[in-house]
């Protein structure tokens, strides 16, 4: 695994619908060594923090070899960072990649948190706005990570994978009982036993709650 392109992005305009909002989607290739800390890149904008952000959802990961696939299925080029992601790493490894599960390269160590939930800012990204549900569909959402350990990072440095305890649920797990109709109340429990953002805490907390 390899950090393929470390990504940023100064605020900027979006349409979505009939309003317009700002938005720190439009990520572009960072060159050189970026600091990351508790609160995510230096040089970094998130504007909506309500959904994004915070020291639970710092980092944004997706993968390489996701953009490929999404390559052949839009039939057109698809520049990493433009899912909003900070960091574009080569792949997640063989297996899936699992809550709590952690990242190493440089002095840099993340632990993954919880899946990314597509939104409408996204589908205006892509300039589709039935994108959402292609997304859903496609089980590709990359990974929020908090900073355990901060550092620099740049294109082209190794990544260790620290595998989590195999109780954790995968961020596929997650993802599918997000958009699920019927909620698997075992999988709130695990999910709840493992490390997950605390926007994804609250959330499934209430869900085991009206169950």
């Amino acid at each position: 695994m390899q950090v393929v392109s470390v990504n940023v992005a100064a605020p900027e305009p979006i349409t979505i619908g009939s309003r317009v909002a700002t938005t720190g989607i439009f990520k572009q290739p960072a060159l050189g060594l970026v600091a990351i800390g508790p609160e995510g890149l230096a040089g970094d904008t998130i504007s909506d923090r309500v959904h994004h952000g915070g020291v639970d959802q710092a980092v944004y990961l997706y993968s390489a070899d996701s953009y490929a696939w999404w390559a052949s299925q839009l039939q057109r080029q698809v520049p990493y960072g433009t899912f909003g992601e900070n960091l574009t790493v080569s792949s997640f490894g063989e297996g899936p990649l699992r809550i709590g599960d952690r990242l190493q390269f440089n002095t840099v160590l993340l632990e993954i948190t919880f899946p990314r939930i597509p939104c409408a800012t996204l589908a205006a990204r892509v300039g589709d706005r039935d994108f959402v549900t292609q997304f859903i569909q496609a089980r590709r959402p990359g990974a929020y990570a908090r900073v355990i350990a901060s550092g620099e990072a740049e294109a082209g440095e190794a990544v260790t994978l620290l595998p989590a305890p195999s109780a954790f649920p995968t961020v596929i797990d997650l993802y599918d009982l997000w958009h699920a109709r019927e909620r698997n109340l075992d999988l709130l429990r695990q999910a709840l036993d493992a490390p997950i953002s605390e926007r994804g805490r609250a959330t499934f907390e209430t869900w085991l709650g009206q169950a």
